[in-house]
């Protein structure tokens, strides 16, 4: 129990948690403008792999790190384009079109880094974002190095949530996103278009998943390996029914997922980790946020409209 308590009180375990929540941060943000728009994105697994190699591959051309993130939402922004013109306009199932966009972005980044690097053992780094303390508050005791240490892409995610929540909850485009996903009879008879509205959030919603792609590739590990995503995307999905289809809750959700898989890690080195097998601690971080999902969801008000195709005209 004292090793436990060590470990939370640590400012390096916070800090690897809110580093660790990053990536999941932009994706489940992404993931939240879609559903609050009424679609559905099962895309967002491949979305990230994609954007997590466009990202790379881009810097490793030798550009500037922030235009690798900007290759990556582009990327992002395309494969959301093909997902929104099957689902919307078209009205295909979201979760087929979803499942096959993730196989399709997953296997052209797989064939598009075989084809570019085609004797490549292992592998190329790049020089990734370095850690930017914020002058003055990164010397505050415990909160400096656990929250104004971080690099810029940590920083941009946690202004993107804030954006997005004050985006989808103050504003005129918010409202009109959010009626799309509850009623879009409603919506289209105040003269607002259904289409063009979930069109346009699913886009920008798969941007900022691909982003979060990138930030494993451009902040976390310096390289790209196809099963770095692993899963994070099926975590995000999750996440947005834990913060019931809000911002801040969904935030929370990402730290809290994120505080149990820095925890496990740093358990496996304690003696627990001599007596318990390491795939019970690779499974806490799931375990325990299943739970929390059990328990936040039974409240959560789904949009009315999530996953109906709109066709104008009909009631």
């Amino acid at each position: 129990m004292s090793a436990l308590w060590e470990i939370l009180l640590a400012a390096s375990f916070w800090a690897a948690a809110i580093r660790i929540a990053s990536p999941l941060i932009f994706a489940t943000m992404g993931e939240l403008i879609c559903e609050r728009a009424g679609v559905l994105n099962l895309g967002i697994e491949g979305i990230m792999v994609m954007g997590a190699f466009t990202g790379w591959f881009a810097v490793y051309l030798g550009l500037p790190l922030w235009l690798g993130v900007a290759v990556a939402f582009g990327s992002g922004m395309a494969f959301g384009l093909l997902h929104g013109i099957l689902t919307v306009p078209f009205g295909l199932s979201q979760h087929v079109v979803g499942l096959g966009i993730t196989l399709l972005a997953t296997a052209t980044a797989s064939f598009t880094y075989r084809l570019a690097l085609p004797e490549v053992t292992s592998p190329p780094r790049i020089e990734p974002f370095q850690p930017w303390p914020i002058p003055g508050l990164s010397q505050i005791p415990f909160f400096g190095e656990a929250l104004f240490s971080q690099t810029p892409l940590t920083y941009a995610a946690f202004v993107t949530a804030a954006l997005v929540a004050w985006v989808l909850m103050r504003t005129p485009l918010g409202l009109a996103i959010r009626a799309t996903g509850e009623n879009p009879a409603a919506a289209a008879a105040q003269g607002l278009s259904v289409t063009g509205l979930r069109l346009g959030a699913v886009v920008v919603g798969s941007g900022l998943m691909a982003v979060g792609g990138a930030f494993l590739t451009l902040s976390a590990f310096s390289s790209f390996f196809f099963d770095m995503v692993n899963g994070r995307g099926w975590i995000c999905i999750a996440l947005v029914v834990f913060g019931a289809w809000r911002p801040g809750k969904a935030v929370l959700g990402a730290l809290l997922f994120a505080a149990f898989d820095a925890l496990q890690v740093r358990l496996q080195q304690t003696p627990l980790g001599a007596v318990l097998p390491y795939q019970l601690f690779l499974a806490l971080p799931y375990l325990l946020s299943i739970l929390a999902l059990v328990l936040m969801s039974r409240r959560a008000e789904v949009p009315q409209a999530l996953m109906s195709p709109y066709n104008k005209g009909e009631r």
